[in-house]
């Protein structure tokens, strides 16, 4: 593997002394508040006059911020974004999490969406919605999406933090499916993705889609990232290989590298216990930062 890029094996957590407040946002004493059950906040939209509207939530604070990104048709509403929302809010530094176009309460024909439209969302967000140092947090396609904006955006983007990080994996997963499939998808112009994250049972993902992702395929030589990366992902992933993430840290050329292997952890690493996870790296990170 290039470069200093770690393997860490994680099953049971770490302990820290933190405040009453940070340890409610993280369940070290329970769940008051748990993120699918608790009231949802009322979110703004970022004007934009040649693109769709996108719907946000942000909190002011402390640099480094924290800007979730989340995965596949997902939104931003999930226990991941808002358990990062009650923990930056708990140690004073800025949040923001969003719903790219088509997606959520954005405007927009997800229909109608690429990967290179999403990713301008994401510069969308960078640019208008924060200032100063930031650590992306992305979560499968939002995994993707982050190494994009800390090419586009070196300056902005501080620390990279990818949750079962989906790099190329639409594309990928396209290219071993057989010829007659892939005729067939040509053909009909969509694409039916099996999977247990909806009641469909389904993802209907345009051809369309799949033949511009192409244009944004990363792991196919070194990705001009220097910042600090942490790459975490579940043993248990079904839909996108914890293989994936080691692919991605060979291709960073960053020095500063872990990858963090869950043994009990599934792809949406929604437990308390993935969630935990994800915020003592993120806490890592900031200290490390404002140090």
């Amino acid at each position: 593997m290039a470069g200093a890029a770690r393997v860490l094996w994680r099953e049971s957590r770490r302990r820290r002394c933190w405040g009453p407040e940070a340890a409610r946002a993280t369940a070290l004493v329970g769940f008051p508040q748990l993120p699918g059950c608790r009231q949802k906040s009322s979110h703004s939209f970022l004007s934009r006059p040649d693109n769709p509207n996108l719907a946000y939530h942000k909190l002011k604070g402390k640099n480094p911020g924290v800007v979730f990104l989340s995965g596949f048709l997902s939104n931003m509403n999930g226990n991941k974004a808002l358990a990062l929302e009650d923990f930056c809010k708990s140690v004073g530094h800025a949040f923001v999490r969003f719903d790219y176009r088509g997606c959520g309460s954005s405007e927009g024909d997800v229909k109608e969406c690429t990967l290179g439209k999403w990713r301008k969302d994401v510069l969308s967000v960078l640019d208008e919605l924060t200032q100063g140092p930031q650590i992306l947090v992305g979560s499968s396609l939002g995994g993707w999406l982050m190494l994009h904006a800390a090419i586009a955006r070196p300056e902005k983007v501080a620390a990279l933090v990818g949750v079962a990080a989906a790099a190329d994996y639409l594309v990928s997963t396209y290219q071993q499916l057989p010829v007659e499939l892939k005729k067939e998808i040509e053909e009909k112009g969509e694409w039916k993705v099996p999977t247990k994250h909806n009641e469909e049972g389904v993802y209907s993902v345009p051809y369309g889609l799949i033949q511009e992702a192409e244009n944004h395929c990363v792991l196919t030589s070194p990705l001009p990232i220097k910042c600090p990366v942490r790459l975490i992902h579940g043993i248990k992933d079904e839909d996108v290989p914890w293989e994936t993430s080691m692919k991605i840290a060979e291709r960073v050329v960053s020095t500063d590298v872990d990858i963090i292997l869950r043994k009990a952890g599934h792809h949406r690493m929604k437990e308390k216990e993935d969630i935990k996870l994800i915020i003592y790296t993120v806490e890592d990170l900031i200290e490390e930062l404002s140090t």
